[in-house]
């Protein structure tokens, strides 16, 4: 077999067309199988795998096994024999069949086994017993193909339940590592819980007889993903099985969807049905502990529950009908003590427990709140509700955010996933708040508002007046739960996006807020939970100090006291500035606090100081989270707020000496960061920069707020910097807060002659936003 010709058949299959077009996905897997069952029967002939000499035989597992060949896959091959075909040269068959393919580069996984080794290492190892159950005849003799085939099939058929344990473990395992397709924004397609790994598992227990073969909906799931699998890899081109954003959009297009959004959405729906079907089924088929013959113990863990076993069960007696809260009380108690709720439960529940009258009784309402304030155990116990229809029943608004995928790419979860972290996040912070049962619920429909179009806070806001007066709160806790949804953004967004020293800043806070202390410190711990709910990453050591500080100021604000304006500088700057003043030379101060560092700059009158800075700080693999311009004893005084973006931070001392270097000579600093752009290969703009106008949110005369939102990269401060100063527009002030890829940056601006009229700022926008969308240039 000549493999280097299977590679290049295999290349021309993946960029054919019809006149109709490419084929699609089905259509392509199957051509691949059988292209590569050609190549593999010619090559196992040139080896010497006869069918006129029996003992060898070739057998395919894995995808080529399933007839589920994908592009770009490793093949998983068999070479079978019986023990006296090792005279015969079994191991130079193995090595005319594998080198070729090796020296073709095509990704192999392969084993020279008899029957009963084979099955020997089956037994010791769960993968290859469930990759046996897939063998295929591909060349050699038929009857030893076959025999393997049965042999496997019937050792598992065995041993499959007495597995159970091993495989549940594995698979549970493999859930919390790689996350579930239902809820994921970049769900992995094969490993995923809910995935392919999961459908191959489904079909293991129905060869062993232990559940019933997979229906239709786990059919058409299959389908779904192994059409998605199909297009990605054909994409990029390689064996890759998450779906990111970027290849979603076109993936989405090819196979008829409307967009990216729509096929996530039809994606989690199958995940979670194949996640569901694999959970009932280990379950079910798990080994309860006995002793004596007697049944599991039954243990009372509230009225009319009990766990039974290592699953929450309803108690003798329990009548779902006749006891509104009885739901509740189920769900929190299985989250309380992370075990599952039994289908038995479940499906007695969903069939006779009652829609909740409004509005709901006390109990009914106390009980939600403890389910809410569970942690972790919280978001296995809302799946169980969510799969058979009894959240909804809850909560009917789910509905539009259930599976919905976010908008935003620094979201980890769906948005119904994330909100329910986010109530996992608050349960550590009930203690921080007068009203945890407040916190708890806001932090669940904060963000119930989203996927209709609209702006989802005023929407969220609506909405959750209608839950709230439903469950059965007061006017006033109403009030605070819909301001809380309102307002969830407020304050991050105000710490990160504008000057928390202003008194103007802080009072726009406080006045939105009605001057309510109880909604401001809700609102804190919700800015918190929100942002650990979000992904890794977007809580840090930096966005808390901030909050802190201007929940600090608006707290003095609204006890009474007068808001105290701070110095700009600290005695050890003013210093700093004096130093640089007798010298003539620029000097820097870095202290550190943390994975943050501050960083002062002073520099004798003349040129520019935030661009190079900015510049010099990108090169060190820095992000600038603030930075303000001050002057002191004459001389310019730039501070800076700044973590690295990975790793440690650089030494003080080096730091010290290139921004020292960058200040006085700039000139070199655009050619560095265009290379080191190239080197670390930033992503190319995903969407349009946009600039916005704020014209009263800062203080001074012709003052006013620019903000940019754009695709971070290594340069942009640098490069928006730069272009300010073009504009004789003078920085009082810079925030730059990153979000995933994105950034919004704002700038407290004013023209140095002038007004900050309609031609100042046309001229302004422009040259930010071509900033934004073009490369850094040299020089």
């Amino acid at each position: 077999m000549i493999a280097g010709e299977l590679v290049e058949a295999a290349e021309r299959l993946l960029g054919s067309k019809t006149k109709n077009g490419r084929l699609g996905a089905a259509a392509l897997r199957a051509a691949l199988v059988n292209l590569y069952e050609f190549w593999l029967g010619k090559g196992a002939a040139a080896a010497g795998v006869d069918t006129d000499h029996p003992g060898v035989a070739l057998v395919a597992v894995g995808g080529l096994g399933r007839e589920e060949l994908v592009p770009y896959s490793d093949l998983d091959l068999v070479l079978v024999h019986t023990g006296e075909s090792r005279d015969r040269g079994v191991n130079q068959i193995a090595d005319a069949l594998w080198y070729p393919l090796w020296d073709a580069r095509v990704g192999l996984d392969h084993s020279v086994r008899t029957t009963s080794e084979a099955l020997a290492v089956a037994r010791k190892d769960l993968r290859t017993q469930l990759g046996l159950l897939d063998a295929r005849y591909i060349a050699g003799d038929a009857d030893l193909a076959a025999s393997l085939a049965t042999a496997a099939r019937e050792q598992w058929q065995r041993t499959a339940r007495k597995r159970i344990g091993e495989l549940a473990d594995s698979v549970r395992e493999r859930w919390r590592r790689t996350g579930e397709i239902g809820q994921s924004a970049e769900p992995d397609l094969k490993y995923g819980g809910g995935g392919l790994r999961d459908l191959g598992l489904l079909d293991a227990l129905s060869a062993a007889q232990l559940v019933d073969r997979p229906g239709d909906e786990l059919h058409r799931a299959r389908a779904l993903l192994l059409d998605v699998r199909t297009e990605l890899r054909l994409e990029l081109r390689r064996d890759r099985d998450v779906l990111a954003a970027p290849q979603a959009d076109k993936i989405a297009a090819t196979l008829g969807f409307d967009d990216r959004f729509t096929l996530a959405r039809e994606l989690a729906g199958a995940g979670r049905a194949v996640r569901y079907a694999v959970d009932v089924a280990l379950r079910a088929n798990a080994d309860t502990p006995k002793r004596f013959g007697l049944r599991a113990a039954r243990k009372p863990l509230d009225e009319g529950v009990v766990l039974h076993g290592n699953e929450v069960a309803l108690a003798k007696g329990a009548l779902p009908a006749k006891d509104p809260a009885l739901l509740l009380r189920v769900a929190s108690s299985a989250a309380r003590t992370g075990k599952p709720i039994t289908y038995a439960a479940l499906r007695t529940l969903a069939d006779s427990a009652p829609e909740l009258r409004t509005p709901w009784p006390a109990e009914a309402r106390q009980e939600l709140t403890a389910l809410l304030g569970a942690g972790e155990g919280l978001v296995d116990a809302v799946e169980a509700l969510d799969n058979t229809g009894l959240w909804a029943r809850l909560f009917p608004e789910w509905g539009a955010v259930r599976d919905l995928p976010p908008r935003e790419p620094v979201h980890r979860w769906t948005v119904d996933r994330h909100l329910v972290q986010a109530c996992v996040e608050a349960s550590a912070l009930t203690t921080t708040v007068s009203r945890p049962d407040l916190l708890v619920l806001g932090a669940l429909l904060h963000d119930i508002g989203k996927g209709r179009g609209t702006d989802h806070s005023e929407l969220g806001a609506a909405i959750t007046a209608e839950v709230a007066r439903r469950i059965g709160f007061g006017d006033d806790d109403v009030d605070v739960l819909t301001e809380m949804v309102r307002h969830h953004l407020l304050l991050p967004h105000t710490a990160l996006r504008r000057d928390i020293s202003e008194p103007e800043t802080v009072q726009r806070v406080v006045s939105t807020l009605g001057e309510n202390p109880v909604l401001l410190e809700l609102l804190h711990a919700l800015a918190k939970a929100d942002a650990l709910a979000t992904g890794p990453g977007v809580w840090s050591e930096w966005r808390a100090g901030l909050l802190r500080e201007l929940v600090a100021r608006c707290k003095e604000v609204m006890r009474g006291g007068p808001l105290v304006t701070e110095e700009p500088l600290d005695d050890r700057q003013r210093l700093l500035a004096e130093t640089a003043k007798s010298s003539g030379r620029t000097e820097v101060l870095v202290t550190s606090e943390g994975n943050v560092a501050t960083i002062a700059i002073a520099a004798p009158p003349g040129g520019d100081l935030l661009a190079p800075a900015a510049g010099a700080l990108a090169l060190q693999s820095l992000e600038v989270h603030q930075a303000s311009l001050h002057v002191h004893a004459g001389v310019r005084v730039g501070l800076f707020s700044a973590s690295p973006r990975f790793g440690r931070p650089p030494d003080p001392a080096l730091l010290r000496e290139k921004l020292a270097r960058a200040v006085s000579a700039p000139d070199a600093l655009g050619e560095q960061l265009a290379s080191k752009e190239r080197d670390y290969g930033d992503q190319p703009q995903q969407a349009e920069p946009r600039v916005l106008w704020f014209d009263e949110e800062t203080v001074g005369a012709d003052t006013v707020l620019l903000e940019l939102r754009a695709t971070d990269r290594i340069g942009l401060l640098y490069r928006v910097a730069d272009a300010l100063r073009s504009c004789d527009a003078e920085i009082r002030w810079a925030r730059v807060a990153t979000l995933g890829v994105s950034c919004v940056d704002s700038f407290a601006l004013r023209p140095k002659g002038g007004r900050s009229d309609v031609e100042w700022r046309k001229g302004v926008e422009q040259a930010v936003l071509a900033a934004a969308r073009g490369p850094v240039s040299g020089g």
